[in-house]
């Protein structure tokens, strides 16, 4: 098991990293990346069979695609940490000629990207088709897609779901960020989801769920769900999480989805959230 502190300490930093990021430009979606905090960290400092050596194939390791892009700044962060590219780089996000545009790209080459995403609904898709890659490659590593739970309100999505049972892909773990909040408002207002969890299993998938909001859950849930692939049957998790967890001001409400904090606000968040690993320098 990881050292669960370390891992916490980590989270906290990425956290500094969502909030200077998306002040600098005064741009960007700090809510939903603080709310997934946790669950990257997990995945990519324990889980995830991962080379920050990038190679877009990924022979012989896990893949991790992210379907709901607009959180990107959680991602950069934790790409960052792990080694793909320097963290200092974080400093360009969303500037001109940047590699890290405010929803994934690929045409820069940013390593760890292997998909644009951002419009939303496809990265499933996109994820069961890499995981039938895999098995015509021979390959026994797993393929993981993170996607937003008002994104489940895209048609698209389902049409995947049913292609995944069908296929019986059980080579990859799809996981639900279900924080309730999207950015026109509650999730029950917008398009209400119905019981998320009847929903996949009617579709043919194994359905676990987690708090995505504790790092030791979530690695012992998809440790768990490790186990259950190669079964005939594709696994989902709904991972509950609360949008803007660590800044009390952004949490449980959709206003922070996709605005950032003036510097006021910046720094009544960072004041919540000891710098652990140090800050990068801001150009």
């Amino acid at each position: 098991m990881a050292d669960i502190a370390q891992l916490k300490k980590i989270a906290t930093q990425v956290r500094r990293d969502i909030l200077r990021q998306v002040h600098q430009v005064n741009s960007g979606h700090p809510g939903g990346s603080l709310g997934c905090t946790d669950f990257f960290v997990a995945l990519y400092f324990e889980i995830l069979k991962h080379d920050p050596n990038f190679s877009m194939e990924g022979k012989g390791q896990d893949l991790f695609f992210l379907s709901n892009g607009h959180i990107s700044p959680v991602w950069y962060s934790v790409l960052a940490r792990s080694g793909y590219f320097p963290v200092e780089e974080l400093a360009t996000f969303r500037k001109l000629n940047s590699r890290l545009q405010g929803h994934p790209a690929t045409h820069e080459g940013l390593p760890g990207i292997r998909v644009a995403s951002g419009s939303l609904g496809q990265g499933i898709s996109v994820a069961l088709g890499a995981a039938l890659g895999k098995k015509l490659d021979g390959d026994d590593q797993l393929i993981y897609c993170l996607t937003g739970d008002g994104e489940l309100q895209e048609g698209q999505i389902w049409e995947a779901v049913m292609f995944g049972a069908h296929h019986k892909v059980d080579n990859i773990i799809v996981t639900v960020d279900y924080n309730g909040q999207q950015i026109d408002g509650p999730t029950k207002e917008v398009m209400d989801l119905g019981d998320l969890e009847a929903k996949w299993k009617a579709f043919g998938w194994e359905v676990m769920s987690m708090d995505g909001n504790d790092i030791e859950d979530v690695i012992q849930t998809i440790t768990k769900a490790k186990a259950k692939t190669g079964q005939g049957v594709p696994i989902v998790i709904i991972m509950k999480t609360e949008m803007g967890m660590g800044v009390d001001y952004m949490m449980g409400t959709h206003a922070w989805h996709g605005k950032a904090p003036n510097d006021e606000l910046l720094e009544k968040g960072l004041a919540q959230l000891e710098e652990t690993l140090g800050d990068y320098p801001i150009k």
